[in-house]
Parts: structure tokens; sequence; C-alpha cells
């Protein structure tokens, strides 16, 4: 794993975790103004082969091979870093890093023992390194003896034990190979570094001698592969990839990643280490992401999340149709670090009460929800089930569903099914509740409502003066403008056709001031920013500060803006065609004038 940008996915190795928006990922509300209400459809048409795919939710990624026995540490400097990448970043030569495979010798795995802990743990698949960038294969290779087999004194191939204990279990089993990055067998290295002599060699003579026989040896070797997961794609040409496309013809059930380069798209988008803040419409998407800062092995890194922000991971990915594929990686004797099993346990505890909620689910029909996530459940009568994920418990008793014009037919606890008193409000739905959390890390009302939802698309504002805050992972944009996370900002902002808008629901009407902090390069650019609360629309137009780099912020202060009356305003952020350069924005704040 690494940075990586590719195919319709900015994959950043970063902890970013975008918990502050509940929007959904396949569902996509009416953008109509006239429209009050919109009954939310599904962007992504189901098929056979990904049906069991898209119920899991929920699988283990393990990055396991011989950089897990320097674990980070090299000539007795922590390399900074990922734990996989440490041949790389240290520029170990090729002889000295092969030395560690005498190393290698994981006599306390138990193939069985990871697969009962990832079962309990609620995991509904397993993806494993067979072959990292280290070129170092995990099974018995005979396109190379840079494997498990033939250079360490274990001498078992391992990737065959585990897919014997995932039939044995009935866990689905799935393979991560890097097919274009290999810094030992030669060739390999033409595409990802290179820094030693032994590292020489054509790279097309590595795809075809190497790559493509393990390629081969993965497919046949070990049973029905679940996922095949491609990494970084450095010069990976179309010409290259389709060397490699035909030997999948034989696997018709096989789920690919969009990670093979050559313009294969695949089947998964592949966000790493964040939760797009509103899924990836249209297309299935499987977030990859660590427990601390490292995917394989590092002695050092202690940067655990809480089992608190994996179960909350979990549901917001839920909530936005994708699959959660959090990793693990083993120490180099074979077993788990112990703060895996305790995360993976109370995961495990979490689903064992609430996995009605996550598995088999689709996304959220809300825009945003100000307490926590929403995932659904179409039932066959025609009805809806909502699972309400409630990561903050409301104090005054009454949970506000924003927007929601269904009829309710039924409300209870999940935990523990204490039937709940529901009633319809100007405001949604509100749902009586007990004065404190059944699960301090969520706990899910289970609501049904009469037919599909019918939900008005509105962010509520919450904030006690009536000010609020348009965030940009809530923003619906046109012309280009992406939403991006790490901080959240809207970026790639080039064209003047492009904007963003929000719907909000506004409490209280008055003069507001309007503030952004914007990043630009260069003078001269317009931002128009219009309020239209129907049929009233209020236009302030300012020229933005230039701050020389687009990724250096400056607070811009709008002026002000009559909002002249509570409900739904629609607002947008258009640039000026005249002189428009490239720019970033950040939040927008609207703040009243006392």
């Amino acid at each position: 794993m690494r940075k990586y940008t590719g195919l319709g996915s900015a994959l950043l190795a970063s902890a970013a975790l975008i918990l502050c928006s509940g929007a959904a990922s396949a569902d996509v509300p009416a953008k109509n103004p006239k429209t009050k209400k919109a009954i939310v459809k599904h962007a992504v048409v189901e098929t056979s082969r990904m049906a069991w795919w898209s119920k899991a939710r929920f699988g283990m990624f393990i990055h396991w091979g011989v950089y897990s026995v320097p674990a980070g540490v090299y000539d007795g400097n922590k390399i900074p870093g990922l734990g996989e990448w440490i041949m790389h970043d240290a520029k170990i030569p090729v002889d000295k890093y092969q030395a560690y495979a005498k190393d290698f010798n994981p006599t306390a795995y138990d193939p069985e023992k990871w697969v009962l802990t990832a079962k309990a743990a609620g995991v509904k698949y397993i993806v494993i390194t067979t072959k990292h960038h280290d070129g170092f294969a995990m099974f018995d290779s005979k396109a190379s003896d840079w494997n498990i087999v033939k250079r360490t004194p274990y001498g078992k191939d391992v990737i065959k034990m585990l897919a014997d204990a995932c039939r044995k279990y009935g866990m689905k089993l799935g393979f991560y190979y890097s097919q274009a990055n290999d810094w030992n067998n030669p060739g390999g290295a033409a595409a990802g570094g290179h820094w030693d002599k032994k590292q020489d060699g054509s790279f097309d003579d590595y795809l075809d001698k190497v790559a493509i026989p393990q390629i081969k040896e993965i497919l046949t070797n070990y049973g029905d592969v679940a996922e095949l997961w491609w990494d970084v794609p450095t010069d990976m040409t179309k010409e290259r990839a389709a060397k490699i496309t035909p030997l999948l013809a034989k696997y018709p059930n096989i789920i690919t990643n969009n990670r093979l380069g050559g313009g294969v798209q695949g089947d998964l988008e592949t966000p790493e280490q964040y939760i797009p803040a509103t899924g990836i419409p249209g297309r299935y998407w499987e977030a990859c992401m660590t427990m601390n800062d490292t995917w394989g092995f590092k002695t050092y890194d202690e940067h655990w999340k809480s089992s608190q922000t994996l179960i909350r991971n979990l549901v917001d990915i839920a909530s936005k149709g994708g699959n959660y594929l959090l990793n693990v990686g083993p120490k180099s004797n074979g077993e788990f670090p112990q703060p895996i099993v305790e995360r993976l346990k109370a995961m495990g505890d979490w689903l064992k009460v609430n996995g009605e909620a996550i598995y088999g689910t689709t996304a959220s029909p809300f825009r945003k929800l100000p307490w926590g996530r929403c995932t659904t459940q179409e039932q066959a009568d025609g009805n809806t089930t909502l699972y309400l994920h409630v990561f903050d418990w409301p104090t005054d008793g009454r949970l506000i569903v924003p927007g929601l014009d269904n009829q309710v037919l039924s409300a209870k606890l999940l935990a523990n099914g204490a039937v709940l008193k529901s009633r319809k409000t100007a405001d949604g739905v509100s749902i009586a509740v007990p004065a404190s959390a059944l699960d301090a890390n969520a706990t899910v009302i289970k609501l049904i409502i009469q037919g599909k939802p019918v939900v008005t698309p509105y962010i509520q504002s919450a904030d006690a003066d009536g000010s609020f805050v348009l965030s940009p992972v809530d923003a619906d944009t046109k012309g280009g403008v992406q939403s991006e996370h790490n901080p959240p900002n809207l970026g790639y902002w080039t064209s003047a056709e492009a904007t963003a808008s929000w719907q909000i629901k506004v409490t209280r009407p008055g003069l507001y001031t309007v503030e952004a902090p914007v990043a630009a390069i260069n003078e001269g650019n317009v931002i128009n920013i219009a309020v239209d609360t129907h049929p009233m629309k209020v236009i302030i137009t300012t020229t933005v500060k230039a701050t020389g780099s687009d990724g250096k912020y400056e607070n811009n202060n709008f002026g002000k803006v009559n909002i002249n009356k509570a409900g739904i305003a629609t607002i947008t952020v258009t640039p000026s065609a005249q002189n428009w350069q490239h720019i970033n924005l950040r939040a927008i704040t609207f703040k009243p004038v006392n």
C-alpha cells in the first residue's frame, strides 16, 4: 500500500476519517428545487456476482511478509513510513533484505485461529497479501524462488494453509498481488524505484516470467478466489494490462479492484485510509484502512485507533453503501498483535447485537443526520427498515429524524426490542428515547416506515444561535469541482463553469456575515454566493485574496447577506468567468449579526 491516485479514486495514505457527514453514496435525491420531497433511488445495479460482496460490508485485509522481521527498524534506526515499504524507504540492498527471510519463521501461525478470530469479529471475507512490493511470494511459486517455501526455515505454503482453513469455516478468501512493483525479482523495480544493480532487468520480462505466471498460480492452486486486489499500477500500460485480463476470463465470479492499470476499471473503487464523504455514486467501493498507521507490522507503531472509531467507521461506510476492509498486520511469528485482537473482539461484540443493521443493508436516504448515520433495508412487502445508528444521544429524550415524510409503522431499540413512541412533526419524525444510550459506540433504533423513504433533502442547522456551516463534504458539485478531505475542501476548482450548492434549513431569518478560508495562487478570482429562499434570491460578490499557493488558506470575509425567512434555502457558490483561476475553498460560515 502507498499513496496512489488512479482510476477514479484518490487513495491517500493518511488517517483522515471523514465522520462529519451522513450523506448517502448510492442514493441520489432529486435536484429540482421546486420538488419538495425526494424519493431515493439506488445508482448501482446489483448483479448476482456482486451480491455476496454487497451484503458482507466487513472484510479483513492482512498484510504479512518478510517486512515483519525488520518491523520498521533498519541498522538500528526507526524508518519512517509504512512497515511493508521499509526496503524501498531505507533503500536496503537486495542481498541484505533477502537475508531477513532466514529469520522469517512463523511457528505461531495458526490459520484456523486467524479465521475463527475473523468470524468472531463479524468479518465476512479475508484479503491477504500473496506478494507485496518486496516481491516475496507467501506461497509455493515455481516462477521465482524468492518465496516462503524455498527461502525460510518455515518452508510451508501459508496461503494454502489459510485457503484450507477458510474453506473449512465458510470464509471467503481473496488475494492481494502487487503486479507492477517488485523490488527483488530482476526488472520488477523498473516501475517502482531502483537503487541496486541486482534489480536491473526488463520490466516486460518480469511481467512475462514472474508476475503473470504467479497470477496463474494463485488463481489455480488455492480453490475459489473471491477477490483479486491489485496495487500501484506504475507503468502498467494498456498493452501490459491486456496480458493479464485474459487470465480472469476463466473465473467469471472473481471480483477485482481498480488498480490493475491500463485503463481497466475493475469492479471496485478503493479509497485508501479515508471514507468518501458521499460514498462513490454509481460504483461499488471498498474503503481499506489500518488500525494504527501502518499496514505491515511495526514494533513501535502504537497509534491505535479506538474500538469506537473502528465501529463508527464501519457504520459510516455501510451508511454510504461501501464495504470496510480493515487491516491486520501480523507479527513475523504469525500472531496478531494484542491491540488488534482486542479491537476485533470489541467489533464482534457490537456486531453480535447490531449486525442486522450492517449486513445486507444499503445506503442512507438522508443528506445528513446531526446525530449519527442510517442504513436501510427494503422489505418484501414494499416497506422499508431504517436503522438509525445514534452516535450522539439526545439529552432531551427526543430523537429527530429530519425531513422524513413517511408514516412510521414501528420503532424499537434493536439491542433489547424495547418499543419506542414516535410522531410526525414539522421537522420530520420525533422518536421518544430513553435517557441514556444503550451503547457508547452506536445505539441502533430500528424504524419501519411505510413504502420507500421520502425525504426532504436538506442539511439541518443545529447551532443554538442560528449560525450554520456549509461543509465541503455536504456540497452538491457540478463542473468538475471535487469534495476533497484532509482537511475537507472543495478542490480542483479550475473551471468557471463549476458550482457548489447546499440546501440548508435556516432556523433564524435575518442578517448574516459570510466568511470562508480560500487558497488561491493568483489574483482576481471573483466568487458569487447566492442565497435562494424561493422566491427571493440574494447574491453577494467578492474578490478572494491571493495566497500564492493552493495549500495556503486565508480567511475571506464575503460581506453580509439578509436571509428573509426561515425554512429551506438553497445556497450556491458560482465563479465569475472573467479571469478565473484555480482555487480551493473550505467551509463557509454564516453567522447571525446581533
